[in-house]
């Protein structure tokens, strides 16, 4: 029987998960993420593998899931909020020790990965996955395989920018106009995401300084508050202006969602009948389905790396 073994690594805690061939989860363990030394780091990633070896007595496979990516020009790691590994050598390092080849992708991949291979989903050949959080992140898999592009940077649909269309819908005079993380202006990353999702309802909807969280938003959406409706019907039309870009790209015949926001059922029914116009006259609009694996999906998606 073959073990895979999925790593997620975060900025606080590292999770190693064993899977069968038929990613079903036999093991899992966490340690908190070392933030003193690429030393450190790198014997806690050894330690979780060999404990993993020892328990099912086998040498599994390695894949990691990280925020970020191993550049593939470089072979250095781009991963800017684990201070102690950014700009290093990751995977050369942990396949030296660890005496296997150890493979890494960014976790939205991950995310889109594990999705694609859920039993329910394998019909579909190309899958777009959509992290709706924190942030506003993308992964592609295609055949089972994710794309990771020339130098691993694929998917970061995040940090492309609102168009004219977008721009309209917010109205010229008073859209928002907000500062990405990255550097730029008006990047996705900051109106896409739950996040996103609560900056512009603060800023085009709240009064007298109100701060109101996504799940407040929500509430009085289903409560049927006017105003909250009214932003809900803009947001979700500002979702198929900007998802409909990347349909026109990629064609992909699911799009998945994950995140915090992923679990606002409405989408699932508004998204699809407001796509239409935003798209070309034959195309089709994909299937539109909510995250079957949530916070496993990392794990999942990185032992799924080594699958064929």
């Amino acid at each position: 029987m073959a073990y895979y073994y999925g790593l997620d690594i975060g900025g606080t805690k590292i999770e190693l998960a064993v899977f069968n061939e038929k990613l079903e989860k036999l093991h899992s363990e966490r340690v908190p993420t070392p933030q003193t030394s690429y030393e450190d780091w790198l014997s806690s990633v050894e330690t979780l593998v060999r404990g993993a070896d020892q328990k099912f007595d086998t040498q599994g496979t390695v894949g990691l899931g990280i925020p970020g990516f191993v550049n593939a020009s470089t072979g250095l790691a781009e991963i800017a909020n684990i201070k102690v590994a950014h700009g290093k050598p990751i995977l050369t390092d942990l396949s030296a020790r660890l005496g296997r080849e150890v493979r890494a992708e960014n976790d939205a991949n991950c995310f889109a990965l594990s999705e694609a291979w859920d039993e329910s989903n394998q019909q579909f050949s190309t899958v777009l996955g959509l992290i709706i959080g924190t942030g506003f992140g993308g992964g592609l898999v295609f055949d089972g395989k994710v794309h990771s592009g020339s130098i691993g940077m694929a998917g970061e649909v995040g940090h492309t920018q609102l168009n004219y269309h977008a721009l309209k819908l917010l109205g010229w005079d008073k859209a928002p106009i907000y500062k990405c993380g990255c550097g730029n202006e008006a990047c996705l990353d900051t109106y896409m995401s739950g996040r996103g999702f609560e900056l512009l309802y603060n800023d085009l909807v709240s009064e007298n300084g109100e701060k109101v969280d996504a799940k407040t938003i929500i509430s009085r959406f289903y409560a049927g508050d006017e105003k909250t409706v009214k932003f809900v019907e803009m947001h979700i039309e500002l979702m198929a202006i900007c998802i409909g870009n990347l349909v026109t790209i990629l064609d992909p015949d699911m799009i998945v969602f994950g995140g915090g926001l992923s679990n606002f059922d409405h989408i699932y029914d508004a998204l699809p009948k407001a796509l239409p116009k935003y798209l070309l006259r034959n195309a089709k609009v994909p299937t539109f389905r909510k995250a079957i694996h949530g916070d496993s999906g990392g794990v999942r998606g990185a032992a799924a790396l080594f699958l064929k």
